[in-house]
C-alpha cells in the first residue's frame, strides 16, 4: 500500500525521482524510484537524511522552537522534500531541481496524512 502511494505522488509530479518512507533507524519501510531514474539511490540517499533529521530534531528541541514538521534539501542536482510523520517515520520525494516545489509540497502534504493513517 504504501508503494502506490509513493508511486502516484513521484509520478504526479513532473521532474519527480523518487519516494521513501523511512524510520529515523535508517531502515526503508517502502520506496519507489521511477524507471530511468536508478542512477539515484534512493535507500542511501534516505538512510543519509535519516542521521540528518535526528540531529536536526535535536536542535529544535535544544532551541525550544516546537517539533520539526519539515526539511528541504536542495542540491545542484536533486531537490529533497521531507516530512516527518512521527516520532519513528518520515516520508521523502526526490525531485529534479527543475520541478514545480509548490506542487511537490502540495502533494506531499497529501501524502503525509495518507501514509500516517496506514502506520
Amino acid at each position: 500500500m504504501f508503494r502506490e502511494s509513493l508511486q502516484r505522488t513521484v509520478d504526479r509530479l513532473a521532474g519527480g525521482v523518487a519516494g521513501i518512507l523511512m524510520g529515523f533507524d535508517g531502515i526503508s519501510v517502502e520506496s519507489y524510484t521511477k524507471d530511468g531514474e536508478e542512477g539515484l539511490d534512493i535507500q542511501i540517499v534516505g538512510m543519509e537524511l535519516a542521521h540528518a533529521i535526528v540531529q536536526m530534531r535535536k536542535a529544535t528541541e535544544n532551541l525550544d522552537i516546537g517539533p520539526l514538521r519539515e526539511l528541504t534539501l536542495k542540491a545542484d542536482n536533486l531537490v529533497v522534500l521531507v516530512y516527518l510523520l512521527n516520532e519513528e517515520y518520515f516520508v521523502a520525494c526526490a525531485v529534479k531541481p527543475e520541478a514545480s516545489f509548490g506542487k511537490a509540497r502540495y502533494l506531499m502534504k497529501l501524502l503525509a496524512p495518507q501514509i500516517q493513517a496506514e502506520l
